[in-house]
């Protein structure tokens, strides 16, 4: 993808933008345990990370046997989100990052609307955020590309020419299917479990990094290359 120009930044939200996956693991495995279901911190994190609530839903029916009814799925919601409230913070220094890229940013994430827009008005993300496109506005989540070609062409902009910031496996590989170049951030909390490393190097995306500051540089790199094919 070196000869694109990059002229969008498509971030995930969850694990990108807010340093939510610890909170949402923790929940989920609660809510499992209470139904006498019971797994590792890193195999939940395996199995979900990156997923939309229609694959969750599936992967808990088909390999877990629990039922996601409306009730559990209530419960989870409202934990998730009272935590969210007390305890989500930010990526650290993403505002400015945000701030200093000088192109056009949108979100496009496995999550609900109303839990992005909670997630990015909790860290105070949301105005620098306004174009917030979720897994719920397409047919199929990541890893398929559909949200990522959706959120491009809503921003008016060529796939090949949309930078992609990732943290999850599926997120990574939708990326690459939807022709974006990826950069993945291993910055947040949950990075360290077992295999995540070894994950995102098999998909081979084009950068990998773990302080938001560098992507100002790594944008600007890309940009620099691309004007000069």
């Amino acid at each position: 993808m070196a000869d694109a120009e990059p002229r969008l930044v498509i971030f995930d939200c969850d694990g990108v933008l807010v340093d939510s996956e610890p909170i949402s693991i923790s929940v989920l495995l609660k809510a499992m345990a209470d139904l006498g279901v019971t797994i590792t911190e890193d195999e939940a994190y395996e199995r979900f990370l990156g997923k939309s609530l229609a694959t969750l839903i599936s992967i808990l029916e088909t390999e877990f046997n629990v039922h996601a009814d409306e009730q559990f799925l209530e419960g989870i919601r409202t934990s998730l989100y009272a935590r969210f409230r007390t305890e989500l913070k930010a990526i650290p220094g993403i505002g400015d990052t945000i701030d200093a890229l000088g192109l056009p940013c949108c979100v496009a994430s496995s999550s609900q609307v109303e839990r992005i827009k909670l997630s990015l008005s909790v860290t105070g993300l949301l105005p620098k955020l306004p174009n917030i496109f979720s897994a719920s506005m397409v047919k199929r989540g990541k890893p398929a590309p559909d949200l990522f070609l959706y959120a491009a062409d809503q921003m008016h902009v060529e796939p090949r020419d949309c930078i992609v910031i990732e943290d999850s496996p599926a997120g990574i590989a939708a990326a690459k299917a939807a022709g974006m170049t990826v950069f993945a951030f291993t910055g947040g909390s949950h990075a360290n479990f077992a295999g995540y490393r070894e994950e995102l190097d098999r998909l081979s995306p084009e950068v990998v990094f773990d302080a938001m500051p560098e992507l100002i540089h790594l944008v600007r790199k890309q940009k620099r290359d691309g004007t000069q094919h």
